[in-house]
C-alpha cells in the first residue's frame, strides 16, 4: 500500500470525523480549515446544507496587525466567529477540527471562540 500524503491522511480523518459530527440549526456544526498563511471557519447547518457565519484571516474586520499563520491570528478569528454566532442567535456549537489535530491554531481559534460566549 502506498504511503499517504499529509492532505491525503487529513481528509481520511476528516471523512471519519464527519461520519459522527452532525450540525443542526440551533446546533450548527464548526468547521476549521488551515492554509498555510490563513484560517477560516465556518458555522454549518448539514440539513440544508449552507453555511450560517463565517470568517477568516481575510475578512476585512480582522485585525490587519495579525493577519498571518499564528496562533495570536487564530484566536482573534476564533471571537470573531464566536461574535457573529451569537448576533445570528446562534449559542451552541458542535465542533469539528477538519482532520487536524486539536493543537497549535485549531485549539487557539476554539478557545477564542470559547472566551467570547460560544460553548461546544
Amino acid at each position: 500500500m502506498a504511503k499517504l500524503t499529509k492532505e491525503e491522511a487529513r481528509k481520511r480523518r476528516h471523512k471519519r470525523v464527519r461520519k459522527k459530527v452532525f450540525g443542526t440549526p440551533q446546533r450548527p456544526r464548526m468547521v476549521v480549515f488551515r492554509s498555510l498563511k490563513h484560517i477560516y471557519v465556518q458555522l454549518v447547518d448539514d440539513t440544508r446544507g449552507v453555511t450560517l457565519v463565517s470568517a477568516s484571516s481575510l475578512d476585512p474586520e480582522f485585525p490587519k496587525e495579525l493577519r498571518g499563520s499564528n496562533k495570536e491570528g487564530a484566536k482573534a478569528v476564533g471571537r470573531l466567529a464566536a461574535k457573529r454566532a451569537l448576533a445570528a442567535g446562534i449559542q451552541t456549537v458542535v465542533f469539528d477540527r477538519g482532520g487536524y489535530l486539536y493543537h497549535g491554531r485549531v485549539k487557539a481559534l476554539a478557545e477564542g471562540a470559547r472566551e467570547e460566549g460560544l460553548q461546544f
